[in-house]
């Protein structure tokens, strides 16, 4: 088992930056794939971004890319999720991952944090 931990979250205006982490604890001798997934208010959870194991491949939703980077330090059994020039509509909660299968569809995955909210104003 593994238990992801979501932080960072919290209130930003258009434009501003945020950095979410995800530290997960249990059994991390294995080799995690992760994801990031964000549910917004009304909406479905759609992907974001994931990341593999190594790091040496990413994938990023169509509405992200170029705004958000998605890295990990594995010594630490984090991965982060830079968020740059936010918009309104990037309002959600942001959920992290973990799959020893790297996946770009969230639901694939098996272990889940519990999220963190992330408010962006205009």
């Amino acid at each position: 088992q593994v238990q992801l931990v979501e932080s960072g979250g919290g209130l930003a205006q258009a434009g501003d930056s945020l950095r979410l982490s995800c530290t997960a604890s249990g059994r991390t001798s294995r080799a995690y794939a992760m994801a990031w997934s964000r549910q917004g208010p009304g909406k479905e959870r759609e992907f974001v971004a994931a990341i593999t194991w190594s790091g040496g491949l990413t994938n990023y939703a169509d509405s992200v890319k170029g705004r958000f980077t998605i890295s990990r330090d594995n010594a630490k059994n984090t991965v982060y999720l830079q968020m740059n020039s936010l918009r309104p509509e990037d309002t959600a909660v942001y959920y992290c991952a973990a799959d020893t299968n790297y996946h770009r569809d969230y639901a694939l995955y098996d272990y889940w944090g519990q999220g963190t909210q992330v408010t962006v104003s205009s």
